[in-house]
């Protein structure tokens, strides 16, 4: 999926906001669930995307621990930029190996699109908007009110990797996909 993100988003218009057919991406999660082959290049890359919003929906805890969720959401309140990408090294050293190597591959993805954004209108404020909720949740539920401001809050933060992944995850990030 991400591979396939990584080739068509940055020349999807709208990529993470539209969605595609809800009945093809149906058929598609039951396919994956129950472990059949699946051919995502014949598929809506809108499809593709929400497919992996909802893998990225039921990861348990979330991708960024929810368990970190306070720390998360405290990042941006600190000093300068360099500061908050200090504070947010540490919280990813904190994360399991395979949610650093996945969080370093959505990145590059996202990277990817935001630098052709004139084309798809998905810029790095539009993107945290959409793929935002899918990263990080707290471990309780709340209220609507307290949602509604966490969701700005996390968006902030996606916000804020996206623009500043390079220096977060380092150069590299811009070549993980290789040749593709």
């Amino acid at each position: 999926m991400l591979s396939l993100l990584y080739q068509e988003g940055p020349s999807t218009k709208g990529i993470f906001r539209r969605s595609g057919s809800a009945k093809t991406f149906k058929e598609l999660k039951e396919k994956l669930d129950s472990g059949t082959e699946v051919d995502l290049a014949c598929e809506s890359i809108f499809v593709t995307a929400s497919l992996f919003k909802d893998f990225l929906r039921n990861i348990p805890g979330s991708i960024l621990s929810s368990q970190l969720c306070d720390k998360w959401v405290s990042v941006l309140e600190q000093g300068n930029n360099e500061e908050k990408i200090k504070s947010i090294q540490r919280l990813i050293e904190q994360l399991p190996r395979a949610n650093v190597v996945l969080l370093r591959y959505i990145f590059g993805v996202l990277h990817s699109i935001e630098m052709r954004s004139e084309e798809n209108q998905m810029n790095a404020f539009n993107l945290a908007i959409c793929i935002a909720p899918s990263l990080l949740w707290p471990p309780v539920s709340s209220t609507p009110d307290i949602e509604s401001e966490f969701i700005k809050k996390i968006s902030s933060l996606v916000q804020f990797l996206i623009e500043n992944c390079c220096r977060i995850f380092g150069d590299e990030i811009t070549s993980l996909f290789g040749e593709i």
